[in-house]
């Protein structure tokens, strides 16, 4: 584990916590490791029913570390495809994850960071939190967080979201099935505490897992066919021209001129 993750438990509910707040929590591989070395210890710790994930900050998660991006861009095809393949490991590991996972939204989540909160099981998030899939708008493609997005609010709001690349409010974002309840910012640690109580008190961990598991595997095989066509076409969009100039006109605070 490293200090840009924390975790916590009590009373049966663990708390993952991101630690980047100078850089908005943005995922680099530290932090993406960090989450999974986590994830790994507490799907077997009995004494954990019910997962947080919240995050230090203003900002939940500004998405991928673009100072990282901008160097992957000398990756080989090969090194670049291993990497995508970790950030999918991630995603399909919390969506598939035998605990339920509750994100807790204190701020903006954008790109990858709203591809967490995508994949999480609940969504908790304050009133003034912006959320987008923003890959577009720097010449990059939101390819994973794709696959799970069309299950939970079908094709055609997908695509809207998707090639749009548009900021959207969190009562949108509510609306559209991607959070579960907006809550005011001062209440929220107390209302997802609320709730992971109620889930560890009420539900019996065996029927959340398997209905989890029921839920996870249909269609299932067409999901990880879909996952890996996607960690695919992640990759190669990295080397491509649009995406080196979308991430160094970010990095310079310019407008690209597409």
């Amino acid at each position: 584990m490293n200090d840009i993750v924390l975790f916590e438990k009590s009373n049966r509910i663990g708390k993952i916590t991101l630690n980047r707040p100078e850089k908005r929590n943005a995922m680099s591989p530290e932090l993406v490791s960090g989450l999974l070395e986590i994830l790994d210890r507490v799907e077997n710790e009995e004494d954990v029913k019910v997962v947080i994930l919240a995050a230090a900050g203003k900002a939940f998660c500004a998405g991928a570390d673009l100072a990282y991006i901008q160097k992957m861009q000398e990756f080989t095809p090969e090194e670049n495809l291993e990497d995508s393949k970790r950030l999918m490991s991630l995603f399909d590991r919390i969506y598939n994850f035998p605990k339920p996972i509750i994100a807790a939204v204190q701020g903006h989540a954008l790109a990858g960071g709203c591809g967490l909160v995508t994949v999480c099981d609940f969504a908790f998030a304050v009133h003034e939190a912006l959320f987008g899939y923003t890959e577009v708008r720097i010449g990059f493609i939101p390819a994973l967080v794709s696959v799970f997005l069309q299950e939970q609010i079908g094709a055609a709001k997908t695509q809207e979201l998707l090639l749009s690349g548009d900021l959207i409010s969190a009562q949108k974002a509510a609306n559209l099935g991607i959070i579960t309840e907006l809550v005011e910012s001062d209440q929220l640690k107390a209302r997802v505490s609320e709730f992971a109580e109620k889930l560890v008190e009420k539900n019996s961990a065996n029927s959340m897992r398997a209905t989890k598991l029921l839920l996870r595997n249909i269609h299932r095989e067409e999901r990880d066919q879909k996952l890996l066509l996607a960690a695919k076409m992640n990759a190669e969009s990295r080397s491509h021209q649009d995406c080196k100039d979308g991430i160094a006109a970010f990095l310079n605070k310019e407008t690209p001129n597409w």
